[in-house]
């Protein structure tokens, strides 16, 4: 039988009840589940009966939710950078897509996002992109929750031709999965603008029926909106809204182009919205009204988007941006606080997946998905107030351990299910083979 393991951390902050930090504590895992929190005066009689982690400068926070990411495009990280999005999708990553992905691309740039993401203390990630087969694959490899999405368009890929192959193939996927434990399942039609009327009809009545959520970018530009408005009559939302798919199963990933009617029906319909901060500011898309959305009682979570857009997967720098950048749109430095924007990178991010039941705080029976991050580091020295530490100075680069399942799998900065010097090899090879790729396009089109 696997013994009982008791983390003693300096700082232990639960997430709910919210604003709570606990000194003293510690925090019993059992099998891949919280048994206990153990308060200072039982810390002896517990630590005789496991095998105790004692973290004396760390503070101890459930597994951050990195609720929006395109994690095999690790692989194209500076690709394509400094462009207006359609340009970068159309011009770029779109044909760079067309040419080079398939399961090995998948898989190995999915295999260099998992060990970025971990090391930085993400223990659950929402996923879209192609081959979602190879995601889910290495994901339970790697010992990592998720929710990947199945790819929904009406235009052919590399993973399927039109619409109905897509959806069937995504579903019996679904079917191989089910018994994983890790893996859970979303529809993720790429945009309203990419998906017919049709298909997105289709995509509400399997929601339902199944209970799935739906994952996809809405509004990211205003070519979003201007789009939708000349060519079917509406404004995206309201399109949604006519399908069906406005509610509390809806992930809206992005939404710079909202105004205060928008806001009120997202928060009417019980939609949960997803900020990319860094990506929208690098693509220059807009900016997400992230204090009027929580002010109205949105759900509001964090996303890095993928690393060609971003061009990191680090959730402490994505929530301090988001922070940031709510205080410097609003001009109300009281916009978005340090404890609000700690909820958004956990506990907002397993609500909008569904699973704040399971994960997103620290609390008894709950998944043991954890991550540790050292304080004792110029950065965050001295220590006034543990929230503003952790969100305005504090960075990935000083998550030392990492728990997902109660499974370590960052012990003391080692990873432990993934080799990560062949990882590193492996994307260093695709590295090539993308620069001979470009090469050939550049002089095929001369």
């Amino acid at each position: 039988m696997q013994q009982d393991t008791l983390i003693i951390p300096r700082y232990l902050v639960p997430v709910r009840p919210r604003g709570t930090v606990l000194e003293g504590h510690g925090v019993l895992l059992r099998a891949d589940r919280i048994e206990a929190i153990v308060p200072p005066s039982a810390l002896a009689e517990v630590a005789d009966q496991a095998t105790v982690v004692n973290l004396p400068s760390h503070a101890l926070l459930p597994g951050l939710v990195n609720t929006h990411t395109h994690s095999p495009m690790t692989l194209l990280r500076g690709f394509a950078d400094d462009l207006p999005l359609l340009e970068w999708l159309n011009g770029h990553i779109w044909p760079a897509e067309n040419r080079l992905v398939d399961e090995d691309f998948v898989a190995a740039g999915t295999r260099l996002a998992i060990c970025e993401m971990l090391r930085g203390g993400t223990t659950c990630f929402n996923e879209n992109y192609f081959f979602p087969d190879e995601i889910a694959r290495v994901a339970v490899e790697s010992n990592v929750r998720s929710v990947v999405g199945l790819p929904l368009l009406d235009q052919a890929t590399s993973w399927a031709n039109e619409f109905d192959e897509y959806l069937q193939k995504g579903l019996e996927l679904v079917d191989l999965f089910e018994d994983s434990g890790l893996v859970e399942f979303s529809l993720a039609p790429h945009a309203p603008y990419s998906v017919s009327d049709a298909g997105l009809e289709s995509i509400a009545d399997v929601s339902a029926a199944r209970e799935m959520k739906v994952h996809l970018h809405c509004l990211e530009t205003a070519y979003d909106l201007e789009h939708s408005l000349e060519t079917y009559g509406l404004p995206p939302l309201n399109r949604l809204s006519s399908r069906d798919l406005l509610n509390d199963r809806l992930i809206a990933v992005h939404m710079t182009q909202l105004d205060q009617d928008d806001v009120a029906m997202l928060a009417d319909c019980g939609v949960h919205v997803v900020h990319c901060p860094h990506s929208n500011l690098k693509l220059a898309s807009g900016f997400c009204p992230t204090a009027a959305l929580l002010e109205s009682g949105v759900n509001v979570a964090i996303g890095t988007d993928g690393a060609a857009s971003n061009n990191k997967l680090d959730m402490f720098e994505e929530t301090r941006c988001a922070a940031l950048l709510a205080k410097g749109v609003t001009g109300d430095a009281t916009a978005v606080d340090a404890v609000a924007a700690l909820d958004m990178m956990t506990i907002n991010g397993a609500r909008a997946l569904g699973m704040d039941e399971v994960i997103g705080s620290i609390e008894r029976g709950k998944k043991a998905d954890l991550c540790a991050i050292d304080l004792d580091q110029a950065q965050t020295t001295p220590l006034h107030n543990l929230f503003s530490q952790l969100i305005y100075a504090a960075s990935a680069s000083q998550v030392s351990d990492t728990w997902v399942d109660g499974n370590r799998v960052l012990d003391s900065g080692r990873l432990t299910t993934l080799d990560e010097t062949a990882v590193k090899e492996e994307a260093l090879a695709w590295r090539v083979r993308i620069g001979e790729s470009a090469s050939h396009d550049q002089a095929a089109a001369q």
